[in-house]
């Protein structure tokens, strides 16, 4: 699944490409698509504006406008979340349809339309009315997650101490999207990695320096995965444009079993974690003996 680095190209793509510009006609070709949306989602996009793209987290949304751009807001949203395999995609309205094409969206100046694009059909669109959501505003169904690590809103402080009263393995505690948001696998086994925590270091053992040291790797590995488009396995994960990113070459540890180290070059172990897998160096991020799963 895309995370916070995928999902902010996608982002910047959008705002680039799409921000200010007036839907005059959108199709669903899906329903599964729109399954969360309340109302014709066609009908609810048709003559509005889409301001500025926003993210938290591994969600997008534009804020909707009554009316041509500077119009004010009516306190609604397009809120798309990409599951597994979505891809929103900025392409010529004259362009052959994509196999797996859920919904469009035409816009009034005739330029580039606007495609959903999901293969498994995780993914979603919803028109959502905005509301508080820590410390921004943000759409209603967004409003549970915690502020993610590239915003001005998280506090590294308050993380911290929530944090260590979680009494759980570190990496769980880093995927709960209810205390700090966006991160995922593949990042967390990377933060990790570079703090030389193993990923089940209870967090009541953490120190306060040692959280801060982690929320600083956390932070420069997402950077430079933004400055790469992120990583990409596979061609699901792409930007507006449908082109991939490159983070996967820069990897230290995640994918890499049995490979050296990039740091001591002690062969890279992969263990079981919720159903998924872990990534580490087996010298650089010793197993704890107070291991929590």
């Amino acid at each position: 699944m895309p995370e916070l680095p995928e999902v902010e190209v996608v982002r910047r793509g959008l705002e680039r490409w799409v921000a200010g510009r007036t839907v005059v006609a959108a199709e669903v070709l899906n329903p599964r698509a729109v399954r969360r949306n309340t109302g014709d989602l066609a009908a609810q996009l048709k003559d509005r504006t889409l301001a500025s793209a926003e993210r938290r987290g591994k969600y997008l949304w534009l804020p909707l406008l009554d009316g041509p751009a500077g119009a004010e807001e009516a306190g609604e949203s397009l809120l798309a979340h990409l599951g597994m395999s979505g891809q929103l995609l900025v392409v010529d309205p004259t362009a052959p349809i994509e196999k797996h094409l859920r919904v469009r969206m035409g816009f009034a100046d005739g330029g580039p339309e606007l495609r959903f694009v999901d293969q498994r059909t995780f993914g979603h669109l919803l028109v959502a009315p905005m509301t508080a959501g820590r410390g921004r505003a943000v759409p209603e169904p967004v409003a549970h997650i915690a502020a993610d690590p590239l915003e001005d809103a998280f506090d590294d402080a308050e993380f911290a101490v929530r944090l260590r009263l979680r009494r759980t393995g570190i990496k769980r505690a880093l995927l709960d999207q209810s205390l700090i948001s966006g991160v995922g696998n593949i990042y967390a086994d990377e933060a990790l990695w570079r703090a030389r925590l193993h990923w089940a270091r209870p967090t009541e053992a953490l120190t306060r320096p040692k959280i801060f040291e982690l929320l600083a790797a956390v932070r420069a590995v997402m950077t430079e995965a933004l400055g790469q488009g992120g990583t990409s396995f596979d061609s699901l994960y792409v930007n507006v444009n449908g082109e991939s990113g490159y983070f996967d070459r820069s990897l230290a540890v995640y994918g890499r079993r049995d490979e050296p180290c990039r740091r001591c070059g002690t062969p890279i172990r992969r263990e079981a974690f919720m159903n998924r897998s872990s990534y580490s160096c087996p010298k650089c991020q010793p197993r704890p003996r107070n291991a929590r799963p």
